[in-house]
């Protein structure tokens, strides 16, 4: 997936589609819980290509599950505050 290789396209990429499921009427909670079944299926499928992602891979795999919701949920802060920007 070229949209993996470049942090910056990958989160302005995320941000996007968190916006535009907001303005749709997507609820935060709905969009946490996306966020963290993204985040678990790109950790157990997908491996990671900059190291950003190396990162979130190395901390999602040492977290609890409540750790994983929580570190998905800071992503989606991260988008929404990059594509205010």
């Amino acid at each position: 997936m070229a949209l993996l290789e470049n942090w910056q396209k990958w989160t302005h990429f995320l941000g996007t589609n968190v916006m535009n499921a907001e303005s749709t009427g997507m609820t935060k909670k709905a969009i946490q819980s996306t966020a963290y079944e993204i985040g678990d299926y790109l950790a157990k499928n997908v491996d990671p290509k900059n190291e950003q992602e190396r990162v979130l891979a190395d901390l999602w795999s040492v977290a609890s599950e409540d750790e994983q919701h929580s570190l998905a949920n800071m992503v989606v802060k991260l988008v929404q505050q990059k594509n205010v920007q």
